[in-house]
């Protein structure tokens, strides 16, 4: 999953969480009596029916907690994971120059760093098929950084690389991370 896959999985989760929040409190404000301190939250139907089904209504609760808790575990494992393996070695074409992908990777990164871009550092991996790669492209910038010029310059820097790579890439993921400014 890419990054942006991700934030908006986490994005999804956050907002259930919420919706899920705010119904349960405007539901508690509304539902119990204030002179009943021992009144049924979701009133007395849905106790009974609870109970009814019981052992299997505890069941089902703690299959949900378990799903929920795994779902969790899986995005936490996805966030923490780093890219595929990195490719290392050499990328050769037929009848072409073979380039060490730690090469590449090298010159790609001075390639985004340099000019006055706003882009302080860039961190570059490739993955993937040398014919077609994955490229994971890090990049910090400055608080001043002006997105369009940035993404220009990027963009740039990408098509420089697939020209003289001779391969463009399968998948291009990049992460910007803005320095804080002044306050």
């Amino acid at each position: 999953m890419t990054d942006a896959a991700h934030r908006l999985l986490w994005t999804i989760i956050a907002l259930v969480l919420v919706a899920f929040g705010a119904t349960a409190m405007w539901v508690s404000v509304r539902a119990l009596p204030a002179d009943d301190p021992d009144a049924a939250l979701l009133g007395a139907g849905l106790l009974d029916a609870w109970r009814q089904a019981a052992p299997w209504s505890t069941l089902a609760a703690a299959v949900t907690g378990v799903v929920a808790a795994l779902a969790g575990q899986r995005l936490l494992a996805g966030e923490l994971r780093r890219p595929r393996q990195a490719l290392r070695g050499v990328l050769s074409h037929p009848g072409r120059t073979r380039l060490a992908t730690d090469v590449l990777v090298g010159a790609l990164e001075r390639d985004l760093t340099t000019g006055d871009r706003g882009v302080r550092r860039a961190r570059v991996v490739l993955t993937g098929a040398p014919q077609r790669p994955d490229v994971w492209i890090r990049v910090e910038l400055a608080a001043d950084a002006r997105a369009e010029g940035v993404r220009a310059h990027v963009d740039a820097a990408v098509r420089r690389f697939a020209t003289t790579a001779g391969c463009a890439p399968a998948h291009l993921d990049v992460t910007a991370r803005i320095e804080p400014g002044p306050p």
